[in-house]
């Protein structure tokens, strides 16, 4: 069984292009970790009588991982160090796995390190 992991990210002050090019510059960094399957996170349906195209969400990414805790792992690696380079400006990132919700954003890195490692524990292989 492969976990999709929705991710939501933010920055303060920052508009949808903004936060979509971070969004794009995360996605390049999961992708050179070795994550095959990163795309825009869809924003839902398309309303009725519409085209059917599909429409993204503003800083929305959606990972397809395997069955290994070490890609959980490495995705979360990159989104940490994406948070840390937020410098003065405040960033937020929201991972979700079936409901199962991690947001980071002004946590000390020793609270950080016990936050990923409960989650990544919840969602690894028995």
């Amino acid at each position: 069984m492969t976990a999709a992991v929705r991710i939501r990210l933010g920055e303060d002050g920052a508009d949808a292009e903004r936060v979509d090019q971070l969004a794009g510059y995360l996605r390049g960094e999961l992708i050179e970790r070795g994550v095959a399957d990163v795309k825009a996170l869809p924003a839902g349906e398309a309303p009725p009588g519409s085209r059917g195209f599909d429409v993204a969400t503003a800083g929305g990414l959606l990972v397809t991982l395997g069955k290994s805790a070490d890609g959980l792992r490495s995705v979360v690696a990159a989104v940490r160090e994406w948070l840390s380079r937020g410098g003065r400006v405040k960033r937020t990132i929201r991972l979700e796995i079936d409901g199962d919700v991690l947001e980071l954003s002004e946590a000390s890195l020793t609270d950080q390190d016990k936050l990923v490692d409960l989650f990544v524990s919840r969602h690894s292989p028995s």
